[in-house]
């Protein structure tokens, strides 16, 4: 098991943050853990973090300056051990920064660094990404939390009171998804009434993947009416994704996304992929709240 990090509120909530990715593993609250378990029979992962890319790359690769260097879906940064800077009984930082096994797939200079602060019936994260180097730093960040699916009693299956409420009414079509993960410039609807989703696991063939969406908070409903919010800050796409039987729900906020099918260009030229300057930092925001 990887080496993880407990931190603890006042009111007894803890968190487990694996060393590993910067991982959150386990959230407790009242006793009751809200983060899906990692059981590799359905997802190996619990939380992960997405970085420099989010989603999958044309080909499996990205170029840089006419180079092609392999990337898998999702970046490295999940894969990869974080070192600590600072720890204290309710929170803690890590840091990931470029290094040699990383420049073999990503020939940029960065800093990225995770903190996780508990509070009562909260987790919340502080994201920097940082360019010490001296040419612009094309990234794009995502989390990818997934939480049991129930968690408050009801079923897991159409009609079973389980919905995902956004902040706003969204479009209810999304792209759809292609080979090897890429999206695909054709839409598929949605019974997505204005911003309610009653949760069927027969729609989650694909993820739902909303761009440019008017939503920065998403929560995940029980019929009881416990919730599972999640607050996003400078992420302006969002996801919601399952496996049709597998017993959790994870709602993922992105600053970018995957490639479309048939791109073939520079990193930089990605669609969404930011590009922050030398010496620059750049700050996002992730708060997860327990309501109900």
């Amino acid at each position: 098991m990887d080496e993880t990090v407990e931190i603890r509120a006042g009111d007894g909530s803890t968190a487990r943050i694996a060393l590993r990715g910067a991982e959150p593993v386990s959230w407790q609250v009242d006793g009751r853990d809200y983060l899906w378990n990692g059981d590799p029979e359905h997802w190996n992962r619990s939380a992960p973090w997405l970085f420099p890319v989010v989603g999958a790359s044309s080909g499996g690769h990205v170029q840089v300056e006419g180079r092609r260097y392999p990337m898998a879906q999702h970046g490295f940064a999940r894969d990869l051990p974080f070192t600590l800077v600072s720890r204290r009984e309710d929170a803690v930082s890590l840091r990931l920064s470029d290094s040699e096994a990383t420049r073999a797939h990503f020939p940029f200079a960065f800093r990225l660094t995770i903190e996780a602060r508990i509070t009562p019936n909260g987790l919340a994260f502080a994201i920097e990404v940082e360019n010490p180097g001296e040419v612009p730093l094309p990234y794009a960040l995502g989390f990818h939390p997934a939480f049991p699916w129930p968690f408050a009693g009801g079923e897991r299956r159409a009609g079973g009171g389980y919905a995902v409420l956004f902040e706003a009414a969204e479009r209810p079509f999304v792209p759809e998804v292609g080979a090897g993960g890429l999206l695909v410039r054709s839409e598929r609807p949605l019974p997505l009434d204005g911003a309610r989703l009653d949760l069927d696991p027969d729609l989650f063939t694909e993820a739902l993947v909303f761009l440019n969406a008017k939503s920065r908070m998403m929560r995940f409903v029980a019929p009881s009416g416990r919730t599972i919010a999640m607050r996003m800050e400078d992420f302006p796409h969002l996801a919601v994704w399952t496996k049709p039987t597998a017993p959790f729900l994870s709602l993922e906020a992105w600053t970018g996304h995957a490639d479309w099918a048939g791109f073939e260009g520079e990193l930089a030229e990605r669609d969404s992929q930011r590009r922050l300057a030398p010496g620059a930092t750049a700050r996002h925001g992730i708060e997860l709240a327990i309501e109900g």
